[in-house]
C-alpha cells in the first residue's frame, strides 16, 4: 500500500490527452469530422447526424454573431427540456464564444428571475411552453435577446405542424404570451445559414458554462465550469466508462434532463466525443410514452438514477422489452439502493455501475470499474483525481475512517460566480474542494458514501435546499417559523416535509402547499406538512433540523 493510501488519500490513474485540446470546440470539431454520417441525437423519432449538428450549430453561431452583438464571454440562458434544439443551441453558443447558462424548465418566475439576473444573461432560448413566465419577469433581468422554440421545431413538415398544434391547442401546454422582441428559433437558424460564422478562440481557462446549484443562503449559486473542467471530465469519463463502449456504435438512452450537469456532461459532451447516439426523452415522467419510445430502438446503454430504475422495473411493458443489446447501465444523481440494483439486473440482465459527482466537479469524481463493480460503493477516483477524507479540523484521516470527502483534480470548478466568500468556504487555495459528504475510503481503493450534506434533500436526483423553501414559507402572513427536512419516499428517494409554527390558526396544509407552488418548482414543494407549537432549537436559537429528521426516522 502506498504512503498516500496509508494517510487516507487515494489517487486515480494518470489523466492523458489534455494537451490535445485548447477548448471544448476542439473536441467537438474532431467528433463531427470523425463521425460525420453517424446519428448523434434522436428525439420523438427525428434524428440529427453529427454533420447536421455541425451545420445547424454553425448556423446558430452565425446568427448570434451577426444579429445580436453578443461578445465572447457573454451569457446565454438555455431553458429547454430534452429536445434536439438543446445540443444545437449549446454547441452554437460555444462556437460563438458565449457562456451557457443551463436553466431548469420547471423553474417558477421567481427562480428564473434570480438566475437570469445573477448570471447577467443577455440572451435566452426558451421553449414556448415557458414563455409566459419569461414575459412576467423579463423587465427584472438584463436579457436583450429572446429566442422561442416549439417542441416539434426540428421535425419536417407536416409532423412539425402536427406536434406543435397538438401541444398548443389540444393539450393546452402553451399559455398565451406576448414577447414582441422574440425571434423564432427556426428563423434564427434560417437567417444564420445565409451568414458565415467566425470561429472564436477560447482557452481552457475560459468559462464555458454557469451551472446553478443550491446553497446555504437558500439561493442557487452559479458554478463556473471552464473549458478545462469540462474537457477534463470528458476525458475522465472516457477513461472510466469508455472501456465499456464501442465508439460510434452505441445507442444510449438519455431520459434525465440535459440541463442537469450529469446528463449535460455525459450525454451532451462525452457521448458526442465518442461518436455515440443519444436517444433524448423529453418527459421521462410519462412512463407510458417513455416505454413506447424504448420499444422502437435496440438500445445498448442506459443512463439513469435509482428512482427511474425502480419505477421501470415495476412495469410489465418494460419487463417485456428486448434487452439483448443492453450491456452497460450507469447510475448517478442519487444513491443506488441494493434492492433496485438487483431488481434491474434480474429484469434486464445488466448490472448497474454507480458513479459519484457534484455540479462543482463537472460532475464525475469516481466511477465503478465496468469489469469490477462493487455494489454499495461509488467506485474509484477517475483519472487525474485525488480524494481524501478529513475531520472537523481539516486533518486527513486514515483509510477506513469516515470523514468529509475532499476532491482535487482538473474537473474542480473555478469557483462560484461573483461569490468569492462562498467559494472560499469550500475551495482551498491549493485546490481541495470540500464536498460536505461523509465518506469512507476503503483499503481496496473504492469509496463509500455514508452520509450526505447534512441538510440537503435529494428528490429524484434533484438537490433541494431547506433554506430556499423556508424563505418562501416565511413570507406567508400566517407562519411564525418553519423547518424543511427530507423524509424517505419510495417513489422519489426522499420527499420534503415541512414543520410549521402557525401565526394564523386557520392556516391548513393545502393552502400552505398552494402558496409554495407559486414560488417553487414542483419537486421542491413540501409533500408533507406538520404543524407544531414550537421547533427544537440550539441555545443560540438555530433550528435543529437534524433532530426533526431523526424523529421521522424513528417513527
Amino acid at each position: 500500500m502506498s504512503e498516500q493510501a496509508n494517510a487516507g488519500i487515494l489517487n486515480g490513474p494518470e489523466l492523458k490527452g489534455m494537451d490535445r485540446y485548447r477548448s471544448l470546440m476542439d473536441v467537438f470539431h474532431e467528433a463531427v469530422k470523425r463521425f460525420s454520417d453517424n446519428p448523434a441525437f434522436t428525439c420523438m423519432g427525428q434524428t440529427l447526424t453529427f454533420a447536421e449538428l455541425d451545420r445547424l450549430s454553425a448556423d446558430f453561431a452565425a446568427w448570434l454573431q451577426h444579429e445580436t452583438g453578443l461578445q465572447p464571454g457573454d451569457r446565454i440562458a438555455i431553458q429547454l427540456p430534452n429536445v434536439l434544439q438543446f445540443p444545437i443551441a449549446v454547441f452554437g453558443a460555444l462556437r460563438a464564444g458565449l457562456v451557457v447558462v443551463n436553466t431548469n424548465p420547471l423553474y417558477t418566475e421567481r427562480e428564473m428571475a434570480h438566475q437570469f439576473k445573477d448570471s447577467g444573461a443577455k440572451a435566452i432560448l426558451i421553449l414556448a411552453n415557458m414563455a409566459s413566465k419569461l414575459e412576467k419577469i423579463l423587465d427584472r433581468t438584463g436579457i436583450e435577446h429572446v429566442l422561442v422554440t416549439e417542441l416539434g421545431d426540428m421535425h419536417g413538415f407536416p409532423k412539425r405542424f402536427l406536434i406543435n398544434a397538438v401541444v398548443k391547442h389540444v393539450k393546452k401546454m402553451v399559455p398565451s404570451y406576448s414577447l414582441p422582441m422574440a425571434v423564432p428559433f427556426r428563423k434564427a437558424l434560417k437567417d444564420g445559414a445565409s451568414r458565415q460564422h467566425r470561429e472564436v478562440e477560447r482557452s481552457l481557462d475560459d468559462i464555458a458554462a454557469l451551472q446553478y446549484t443550491g446553497g446555504t443562503t437558500g439561493l442557487p449559486k452559479g458554478t463556473m465550469l471552464t473549458h478545462c473542467n469540462l474537457v477534463a471530465n470528458m476525458l475522465q469519463a472516457d477513461a472510466a466508462i469508455g472501456l465499456g463502449l464501442e465508439e460510434g456504435k452505441e445507442v444510449v438512452i438519455a431520459p434525465l434532463p440535459v440541463y442537469h450537469i450529469y446528463t449535460f456532461t455525459v450525454n451532451c459532451l462525452f457521448l458526442v466525443k465518442t461518436g455515440n447516439h443519444s436517444i433524448l426523452i423529453p418527459n421521462p415522467r410519462d412512463l407510458d410514452g417513455f416505454v413506447k419510445e424504448l420499444q422502437k430502438v435496440k438500445f445498448s446503454v442506459f443512463i439513469g438514477l435509482n428512482t427511474l430504475f425502480n419505477a421501470l422495473c415495476n412495469r410489465e411493458d418494460f419487463r417485456k422489452l428486448d434487452f439483448s443489446r443492453l450491456h452497460l447501465t450507469i447510475s448517478g444523481g442519487m444513491a443506488l439502493t441494493k434492492a433496485t440494483a438487483k431488481r434491474w439486473e434480474e429484469v434486464t440482465g445488466c448490472t448497474i455501475a454507480e458513479g459519484y459527482g457534484l455540479t462543482e466537479t463537472s460532475p464525475v469524481v469516481s466511477f465503478n470499474p465496468i469489469d469490477a463493480t462493487q455494489l454499495g460503493t461509488i467506485g474509484k477516483p477517475v483519472a487525474g483525481t485525488t480524494v481524501k477524507v478529513v475531520d472537523a479540523d481539516d486533518n486527513t484521516l486514515p483509510l477506513g475512517e469516515p470523514g468529509e470527502l475532499c476532491v482535487k483534480g482538473p474537473q474542480v470548478m473555478k469557483g462560484y460566480w461573483n461569490l468569492d466568500e462562498e467559494t472560499a468556504k469550500v475551495l482551498t487555495d491549493d485546490g481541495w474542494f470540500h464536498t460536505g459528504d461523509i465518506a469512507v475510503l476503503q483499503e481496496d481503493g473504492y469509496i463509500r458514501i455514508v452520509d450526505r450534506k447534512k441538510d440537503m434533500i435529494l428528490v429524484s436526483g434533484f438537490n433541494v435546499y431547506p433554506n430556499e423553501i423556508e424563505d418562501v414559507v416565511a413570507a406567508h402572513p400566517g407562519v411564525v417559523e418553519s423547518a424543511a427536512v427530507g423524509v424517505p419516499d419510495e417513489s422519489s428517494g426522499e420527499a420534503v416535509k415541512l414543520f410549521v409554527v402557525k401565526r394564523d390558526d386557520s392556516l391548513d396544509e393545502q393552502s400552505l402547499r398552494e402558496w409554495c407552488k407559486k414560488e417553487l418548482a414542483g419537486y421542491k414543494v413540501p409533500r408533507f406538512v406538520e404543524f407544531r407549537d414550537e421547533l427544537p432549537k440550539t441555545n443560540v436559537g438555530k433550528v435543529l433540523r437534524r433532530q426533526l429528521r431523526d424523529e421521522q426516522s424513528e417513527k
